[in-house]
């Protein structure tokens, strides 16, 4: 790939620094602006620092593994593996968007236009073996992960050198400057390399990697269980990005074979935290003894972040649904009410846009000035609408949605789609039909997709649900063949590269990316490239709202529910800082890092 690795043993001084292009070395740093806390901070905000250390907790997932290295392709390994025992050179601050503070490395070193980045190891960082961690381990993990894992091969790719600069500090060159790359590098795992001499790292097997975090591995029951035992000689227990987090003396994961036998074990008190999926189970599926007795609580964990979008995307590659206004009738003929209040109890809220629930959603009503002058030189490429309110249709609730089913006809006369002897046609008589395709396991999804279809036969269209195994569904979605299907997109607050993976215009035709609908838009792409070189928070706000814009007014997704908090049922000895939740919620970095025990 290009790539010079230059061992730790053999330092190179670095390169001059260009005044024109200022440097600074500090404790953290901020995908744009500045990280929130400042070098003299004791703890995250979100946390207790002087919570309890002690006791236990006992989570479940469904599935199993058969392996316990998780940086390879092969196998399945525990997805708690490298969150519990190995660490990284920055961590994350999850009440902020995207910025990350010192951990393994005591300083982080980038110019203003990001064409490097240097870290300075602290002096006492050590793996469970009691050895020091190393620039010498640095470079050699960021090597071998890249050639372990695609996950990690993108942003190797991406740097044309890596050095050591002394014998705590490295360094990496970047090809080309890159504003989100140096973050995305201190999140690296660092693995020891004399634990994997004579080992393949690209190998599945049940040999734990030796870790530097919190946790070791404690015990195993292959596909079963896994227990994690909290490392009394933890060398980073008191540093301030760590202070009051991981304090369960044991951890340990249960398997099961599906949701549902899970959901029976916790009742029983198997396990000790359930996250329910179900809104109409939350309100009515608790009336159980643990419940009844105090022995489970429920909480609700509110979030900020983007909507996780649910819905219907439709495949702009067919002909029939090439057209923007056939796919904006398929909207109008899906009733969202009717579907909340038969699905959920109507208790869960719509996702207006990509970004919704988050302030880099483009919000109601019509475009900001902003947007407009990002879009403005697009408008010919946009739908004539895409400046205005795109607000979604709103039913009545009841089952015929009459507003909606006149709405979507004149859409489709408007673009040729007549009523014919009760069937929806073209001019040249070819009739208007689709498939639905669903995975076999989607329940909800097949009951959803069934009224649905009920609406659409009241239009004259043809509809049909085809329900896969996973091997098929996989496969048709890496062809793009299918008409509609299911889509599930989660976006950060700090959306990056990967919208280019989701949307980029290659995908309409190179096969098995994630641009599921075949987007096609230079005005997307633009507004990628206009986030991705963003500046300020002011700049990369405005560029997001208008992709979020564009992506709407193309009308490529059927959008349905998604759950603004996560519902947790737990045992009523496992607490967290219920004040100061971050504004992820519920996501990477709260459960079990920042709870605790206390009877």
């Amino acid at each position: 790939m290009g790539l010079t690795v230059v061992s730790a043993l053999a330092a190179v001084a670095p390169a001059r620094a260009d005044s024109s292009d200022p440097v600074t070395t500090s404790h953290g740093i901020a995908m744009h602006g500045s990280p929130a806390l400042t070098p003299d901070f004791v703890a995250l905000p979100q946390v207790n620092p002087d919570a309890p250390k002690g006791g236990r907790i006992v989570m479940g997932e469904v599935g199993g593994f058969d392996s316990l290295n998780p940086f390879t392709t092969l196998g399945r390994a525990p997805s708690w593996v490298s969150p519990l025992t190995v660490e990284t050179l920055m961590g994350r601050a999850w009440d902020e968007p995207f910025s990350v503070y010192g951990w393994l490395a005591e300083s982080i070193t980038t110019n203003d236009s990001r064409t490097f980045v240097e870290f300075t190891l602290r002096d006492g960082g050590r793996f469970a073996d009691g050895s020091p961690v190393t620039v010498d381990d640095v470079l050699w993990s960021f090597d071998a992960l890249a050639t372990a894992h695609p996950r990690y091969a993108a942003a190797h790719a991406k740097v044309s050198r890596a050095y050591a600069t002394g014998p705590r500090s490295v360094r990496f060159d970047f090809a080309e400057p890159d504003r989100e790359l140096p973050l995305i590098l201190g999140l690296r795992p660092v693995l020891s390399r004399k634990d994997w001499q004579g080992r393949d790292l690209t190998a599945s097997d049940m040999r734990a990697p030796l870790g530097s975090g919190p946790y070791a591995v404690a015990a195993v029951d292959p596909g079963r269980s896994i227990t994690f035992r909290k490392r009394e000689d933890w060398w980073a227990r008191d540093l301030p990005l760590m202070r009051g987090q991981h304090n369960f003396d044991e951890v340990k994961i249960e398997y099961f074979a599906d949701g549902s036998v899970m959901f029976e074990a916790f009742k029983a008190g198997e396990i000790m935290v359930f996250r329910e999926g179900q809104a109409s189970r939350w309100m009515t599926g608790y009336d159980f003894a643990r419940i009844r007795d105090g022995s489970v609580v429920k909480s609700e964990i509110p979030h900020g972040r983007p909507a996780m979008m649910t819905g219907l995307a439709m495949n702009s590659r067919r002909p029939a649904l090439a057209d923007w206004r056939v796919r904006q009738a398929l909207i109008d003929s899906f009733n969202f009410e009717f579907l909340n209040a038969t699905i959920n109890g109507g208790s869960e809220p719509r996702a207006q846009s990509w970004f919704w629930n988050s302030d880099l959603s483009m919000g109601t009503g019509a475009a900001s000035e902003e947007v407009r002058a990002l879009l403005a030189p697009f408008a010919d490429s946009l739908p004539p609408d895409a400046l205005e309110d795109l607000a979604l249709p709103v039913s009545d609730g009841s089952e015929a949605n009459r507003a909606g089913v006149r709405r979507a006809d004149r859409l489709l006369q408007a673009a040729g789609w007549t009523v014919r002897n009760g069937q929806r046609t073209s001019a040249t008589g070819e009739p208007l039909a689709f498939d639905v395709l669903v995975p076999i396991g989607g329940a909800e999804m097949r009951a959803v997709v069934t009224i649905w279809i009920r609406a659409l036969d009241r239009l004259g269209i043809s509809a049909r649900l085809v329900a896969v195994d996973d091997a098929q569904m996989n496969a048709r979605l890496r062809d793009y063949d299918f008409d509609i299907t299911p889509i599930v997109r989660a976006n950060s607050l700090s959306p990056g590269i990967e919208q280019l993976l989701y949307w980029g215009r290659a995908g309409v035709t190179q096969p098995g990316t994630r641009n599921i609908a075949g987007v096609d838009s230079p005005a997307v792409e633009a507004m990628i490239a206009a986030m991705l070189e963003a500046r300020t928070p002011q700049e990369f706000r405005a560029a997001v709202r208008a992709l979020d814009r564009a992506l709407m007014a193309g009308r490529h997704v059927i959008p349905m529910w998604f759950a603004d908090r996560s519902r947790l049922a737990h045992d009523r000895r496992l607490h967290h800082a219920t004040d100061r939740l971050p504004v992820y919620g519920d996501a990477a970095g709260f459960l079990p890092d920042i709870w605790w025990w206390q009877d």
